[in-house]
């Protein structure tokens, strides 16, 4: 079986392997294998980085935005649990009123 290890790197060290691939010309997949790390991880870095850049695809969010949405999410579902929190002491208020 695999193991749940998941290797984390700097941001240094992504932004490194990202100029990697933009100066020399070679593919992501060469430069993942170089550096030995995942293809795939070098090709987010590097789709995050054009985002972040302005050359993303429509839709594309750059970091920023992607970390501010996260944060208003986290918030968004902060708000609601407080609102039904307030909500069933509500009607556990209006019931005691009613004796």
């Amino acid at each position: 079986m695999g193991s749940s290890y998941t290797k984390r790197y700097t941001a240094e060290f992504k932004r490194d392997a990202v100029a990697l691939v933009d100066s020399t010309g070679r593919t992501v997949t060469e430069v993942a294998r170089e550096l030995g790390v995942s293809p795939e991880s070098l090709r987010g870095w590097y789709r995050q980085a054009k985002a972040d850049r302005g050359e993303g695809r429509p839709g594309e969010l750059p970091t920023a935005e992607r970390e501010e949405l996260k944060r208003l999410r986290r918030q968004n579902a902060e708000q609601a649990k407080t609102i039904e929190v307030l909500r069933k002491a509500a009607v556990f208020f209006a019931k005691e009123s009613d004796r």
